[in-house]
């Protein structure tokens, strides 16, 4: 890893409150991405800082190995409490990352307990990422640099979304039989392009004809990114599981959850089998205390008309940004938002160049993420009027500036 695409003074954070976070270049700037799409409530929020200080005071540490402990017992059971559609058990991880790794394991004895063990393959979105360890990064459809990790692929599938769904039927023609599992993140997390609900629809009649299970990859939708608590809540019918981190703790702790139907578990208990998995940060009581105080806060601020708020500001912040040369069209759902770049002879913009584009847009004083050719905004949740007018100031300097330099030539 190096450090010579920033500037150490201008990227090297001292402090974060609010929607603001201060460098060592001492410019206060403000926070567009909610920290990694994680701090959905914003930076510093007392009642969660207190809840997870409280906590570690009391038991800095319980384990989950062959064991309980009261806090992640409570967790576990708002979590379950929250969907539209009901769960049965919780699985506590450390990262979406580990999640995903820990969902196809999960898949593929499940099948195998349920006499087929030739279902062995773990079906993904093209352009969907979904974590950086060994399995995640198998599954995750963009190129990051998986062949240079010899990172094996072979019992994973990729397809796209915006086809009326024809690949999935042709994939499902072919090897339906040996499919554990489909994994969708609702709102892809690189690049905010949005699944289609036709192709929900496919994947639901797939699932009943070959009997796969479904998986929610809601790391960065959920607890109030986009919609409600969970995009899935929407779905006609439930997934088999449902994978939440990020704003799980808002960004306070290193925590993720699977939330799993009762077909899965009903089979584990059935054959008295065991899910052999366990991380040994996962569901910590301080953890666990930060996901029972991000439930109590997003209830008490009323994180429905939060989300509704905040991508209304989306929506005429996006507006006001197309009448500048060089934006093109958005994409995203709700607080989870990407706006596309283009050239002069209007084509995406290059990695290189989107990444020129973020740069000057940090140097005047706002944090966006790139994406595929295009800046994507995750604004928290307690965005001000006040604040989406500093972003939309910061954004137009920012795009002015990479215009006078040739970044959109």
């Amino acid at each position: 890893m190096t450090q010579h695409d920033f500037n150490r003074e201008s990227h090297t954070a001292v402090n974060a409150d609010g929607v603001h976070v201060t460098f060592e270049d001492g410019q206060r700037r403000l926070c567009a991405k909610s920290g990694l799409w994680n701090a959905n409530l914003g930076f510093g929020n007392k009642a969660i800082a207190e809840a997870v200080e409280s906590q570690l005071r009391e038991a800095s540490y319980l384990p989950m190995f062959r064991t309980a402990h009261r806090k992640a017992i409570e967790a576990a059971e708002a979590l379950l409490a929250l969907p539209a559609h009901p769960y049965h058990r919780v699985i506590f991880s450390t990262s979406g990352s580990a999640a995903n790794d820990a969902v196809m394991k999960l898949a593929r004895q499940y099948s195998a307990l349920n006499g087929q063990p030739e279902r062995k393959l773990i079906v993904g979105l093209k352009g969907s990422y979904h974590g950086l360890t060994y399995g995640s990064q198998a599954l995750s459809g963009d190129d990051l640099g998986q062949a240079v990790y010899g990172i094996d692929s072979r019992n994973i599938r990729h397809i796209g979304f915006q086809d009326q769904a024809a690949e999935l039927k042709n994939l499902m023609r072919r090897e339906g039989h040996r499919v554990a599992a489909v994994v969708i993140e609702p709102v892809l997390g690189s690049g905010a392009d949005a699944v289609h609900e036709d192709f929900l629809a496919e994947v639901l009649k797939q699932r009943k004809e070959h009997g796969f299970l479904l998986v929610a990859d809601e790391v960065a939708t959920g607890f109030g990114r986009v919609s409600s608590w969970f995009v899935s809540d929407e779905w006609a019918q439930a997934p088999d599981v449902v994978v939440t981190s990020k704003g799980l703790t808002n960004g306070t702790s290193a925590c993720a959850a699977l939330l799993v139907a009762q077909r899965i578990t009903d089979i584990f208990d059935t054959t008295e089998s065991v899910f052999v998995h366990g991380e040994t940060q996962a569901g910590t009581p301080s953890t666990c205390a930060a996901i029972l105080a991000t439930i109590r806060e997003m209830k008490r601020l009323d994180h429905l008309n939060l989300t509704s708020s905040v991508s209304a500001g989306l929506d005429s912040l996006i507006r006001q940004l197309k009448q500048i040369p060089g934006i093109g069209d958005s994409t995203g759902r709700g607080c989870m938002r990407g706006i596309k770049l283009h050239s002069e002879n209007r084509l995406a913009l290059s990695p290189n160049a989107t990444l020129a584009v973020v740069k000057r847009i940090h140097q005047a004083g706002a944090i966006v993420q790139p994406g595929p050719g295009r800046i994507q905004l995750l604004p928290a949740l307690t965005y001000t009027d006040e604040n989406f007018q500093e972003l939309r100031a910061a954004i137009t300097q920012g795009l002015k500036e990479a215009h006078n330099d040739g970044v959109f030539a």
